[in-house]
């Protein structure tokens, strides 16, 4: 009986010690960063999110151990730590991506990289994130649907990026649209709007109802005659939310599709 008290409180000494200086660590921070005056309400809110934390923790162990310790429940609990890490790491790159496009000492957004960037967020991350955590799997409709989306954002951009062209290259940012030059841009929108309806038309071959994407290609016509015909400055701008639009009805009408199929 001594020795598993012994055990116990050592256990508890190697994880509570470390712990405490980490408290202790915190809240030094916290009141080296707050004002004077806002002391007692930084105080308030830390020790509410402790609270709130504790509380999630404590439910997060009851659903997985199931009310019976055993080593199943554990497995369960190392996946959802597993995946809660993975969701905020995600949701750190993301942070940093969107603060290091414009900003940072070298944003690549001014690299030509913010095209590339938009892709990679507003598409695979955001869509099959989601899916992941809603469904815990990706589907090849889902990598379709992320390749769909990530086109159509990174097209607003393009579109953007065009419409200044003439301002960039004097104030010195290399975005996509300079290094391409006026030309290719629109050819690279014309091309990225063709994605999500080639994606619509080769996922219509197995589910019927998907092809009610292509509901949202009349919102498309304005802005791809603009882009092809040479429109510059203002004439550009309603194709920014033509396309945007568009993004909006092809999204629902192909989430529809996907629920009625």
């Amino acid at each position: 009986m001594r020795r598993a008290v012994a055990r116990v409180s050592l256990v508890a000494a190697v994880l509570g010690i470390p712990n405490g200086f980490n408290n202790i660590g915190n809240q030094a921070a916290m009141y080296r960063q707050a004002d004077a005056s806002d002391a007692g309400m930084a105080s308030g809110l830390y020790r509410t999110s402790q609270y709130v934390g504790a509380n999630v923790a404590a439910a997060v162990i009851e659903l997985g151990f199931g009310g019976a310790p055993a080593d199943p429940g554990l497995h369960r609990l190392g996946t959802v730590v597993a995946v809660i890490s993975v969701l905020l790491l995600v949701g750190a790159l993301c942070l940093a991506g969107a603060w290091f496009y414009t900003g940072g000492g070298k944003p690549y957004g001014y690299a030509g990289l913010g095209e590339i960037a938009v892709f990679v967020f507003f598409g695979l991350v955001a869509v099959l994130g989601t899916m992941f955590v809603l469904a815990g799997t990706v589907s090849g409709f889902g990598i379709g649907a992320a390749v769909a989306t990530g086109s159509f954002s990174s097209a607003v951009l393009v579109a953007n990026n065009l419409r200044d062209i003439p301002g960039d290259r004097v104030s010195g940012k290399r975005t996509l649209a300079v290094l391409l030059g006026d030309r290719d841009t629109r050819t690279l929108y014309l091309a990225l709007v063709f994605v999500p309806f080639l994606i619509t038309l080769l996922t219509g071959l197995r589910n019927s109802w998907a092809l009610l994407g292509f509901l949202a290609l009349p919102l498309l016509i304005n802005s791809v005659r603009a882009v092809a015909g040479g429109a510059t400055g203002r004439g550009l701008i309603p194709a920014l939310r033509d396309t945007g639009l568009a993004m909006l009805v092809w999204g629902a009408a192909t989430g529809l599709a996907l629920a009625l199929g």
